[in-house]
């Protein structure tokens, strides 16, 4: 069967769904596949039976990958990996960027990946069989990231890199409950292991804590005529599925107009940031990150959102400040005309790249 095709109208309801993948910082579990089956790190916890329940996709409206990496070449350019570096991929995802990044290092580099999600994680170890490079895989949150490096044993890294974004075939899957243009449950976890899904929260928070996690998040400047339709429709019956979330958003907003996002956008938006505590998570991969970094290794952070993008640019400032990197990106570089139109949910992504100084590291 052919594949599917985006209709630029789906693609641009999604775009404002973008966030990151990442899941709460907790203790972590990791899944080491380079050493024949899966060898497993468990400082703290074990697997649950439900760690790697969710199915792959049977078919998606998207290239046979399930995802297209955004600004691939303006982030292999700036981050420069060279043969035999060691390589984060923060959130390796589908393994567009990782698999790059692998040609790069060639056989005598080490590419580590990262992700919160079994489902991709699997995904991307059989992507990047025979990609060259020795290839380790951990699934553990980025904000995790001395844990794993120590699990690794590997002290530093060359290059770090983070793209916050969701990936396509998450966005499209009912089972993570993302996306309001397919019916699901109201889930939102990226991390299966994370205890507190967006039907929890939807239907437990205070009216005023709902309608604040909603402007914070996604500068809906509707919250609270939205919280307060949530928490009146919740004392008839529990909100469980996407599509009666989206109802009640869309009931108390105006209609988008052509060209709009759809009304429902910054609300799913907002609930999976709180959901998977991604602003909290990036704040903490920006605090240990550059102590991970060997003399004139580069960190990149591909970024969707307004709150993302300042807390990176914020903090690489810092940095500069201090003495410690040198910012490679005054602005954030921003995908092409081409590459926006050939993958609209690129639309909203901002890269930065910071180096970290060649002189003797200090103490972070």
């Amino acid at each position: 069967m052919a594949p599917l095709v985006f209709k630029d109208e789906h693609a641009r309801a999604m775009e404002g769904m973008a966030g990151t993948r990442t899941g709460q910082s907790c203790p972590c579990l990791f899944f080491d596949f380079s050493v024949g089956q899966w060898s497993f790190h468990a400082p703290t916890c074990e697997l649950s039976d439900s760690g790697l329940r969710r199915e792959p996709l049977l078919q998606m409206d998207t290239a046979q990958h399930g995802h297209e990496p955004v600004l691939l070449n303006e982030a292999m350019e700036l981050l420069s990996p060279q043969s035999g570096d060691i390589v984060l991929d923060c959130t390796t995802g589908r393994a567009g960027h990782a698999l790059a990044l692998a040609g790069k290092i060639g056989a005598n580099g080490t590419l580590l990946c990262l992700d919160v999600d079994p489902v991709n994680l699997t995904f991307a170890k059989q992507r990047l069989d025979n990609a060259g490079p020795t290839c380790r895989f951990f699934q553990a949150n980025f904000a995790q990231l001395p844990d794993v490096l120590d699990a690794a044993e590997i002290p530093a890294v060359d290059v770090i890199l983070a793209d916050l974004g969701v990936s396509t075939n998450q966005m499209l899957s009912e089972q993570y409950g993302l996306s309001f243009t397919h019916d699901g449950p109201l889930d939102m976890r990226l991390d299966p292991q994370l205890d507190r899904t967006a039907a929890d929260l939807v239907n437990d928070l205070p009216e005023k804590d709902l309608a604040d996690l909603i402007f914070q998040n996604a500068e809906e400047r509707y919250s609270r005529r939205i919280a307060r339709n949530i928490v009146q429709a919740r004392k008839l019956k529990r909100i469980a599925t996407t599509a009666e979330l989206a109802r009640l958003v869309r009931a108390c907003l105006p209609p988008a107009r052509f060209g709009q996002i759809d009304p429902a956008t910054r609300t799913f938006q907002a609930i999976r940031m709180e959901v998977n505590h991604e602003l909290d998570n990036l704040a903490e991969l920006l605090k240990v990150a550059p102590g991970r970094l060997k003399p004139g290794g580069r960190i990149g952070i591909i970024s969707f959102h307004s709150g993302e993008d300042r807390l990176v640019k914020q903090e690489f400032r810092q940095w500069a400040a201090d003495g410690k990197c040198d910012v490679l990106t005054s602005k954030p570089v921003v995908p092409t005309e081409f590459e926006m139109t050939s993958n609209p949910r690129s639309r909203s992504a901002k890269l930065r790249v910071a180096r970290l100084r060649m002189e003797e590291k200090q103490a972070w």
